[in-house]
């Protein structure tokens, strides 16, 4: 799961997917990162701690980090929040086999779209929309891959 800064939209991503994963007994490795600096080794947003508390998932033991070239290569999928994220995750890519791997997070739920997950980062009132965002993407994803992973 990758935005900006890794403090907002990703972590709730990560928390969202990490959560249904586990309570359908699914083995996967969820992660987060963000494609700038700015937060790293900071915790959530207090916004999205609170968002993801009222719906019963727990990121505080989140850290914010930076993506970096081998998580395309230690990772079957990367999630991007929005275009310039889905670009910027692009240009670490060496090959065909990275950026088969990058997809936007909305394209699971709205396939063909390209809809991008706003940054709330700048709205108090935007993190419950941008939760249940994530949630319907999260919800397809587990759907399509567990799946795959069951050989289905």
């Amino acid at each position: 799961m990758v935005c900006l800064g890794n403090i907002c939209r990703s972590p709730l991503a990560e928390g969202i997917l990490d959560h249904k994963a586990r309570q359908q007994g699914l083995p996967w490795r969820v992660d987060s990162a963000g494609t700038g600096s700015w937060h790293i080794g900071q915790g959530p947003d207090p916004r999205s701690v609170a968002t993801a508390k009222a719906h019963g998932i727990d990121i505080t033991g989140q850290r914010a980090r930076q993506l970096k070239r081998v998580d395309l290569e230690k990772f079957d999928l990367v999630l991007a929040m929005d275009g310039q994220n889905y670009r910027d995750i692009l240009s670490l890519s060496e090959d065909e086999d990275d950026r088969n791997k990058v997809h936007m997070i909305m394209e699971f739920a709205y396939p063909g779209k390209r809809e991008s997950v706003p940054d709330p980062y700048w709205d108090d009132n935007g993190f419950e929309r941008v939760f249940e965002m994530l949630d319907s993407a999260c919800d397809a994803i587990v759907n399509k891959l567990s799946k795959a992973d069951q050989g289905g």
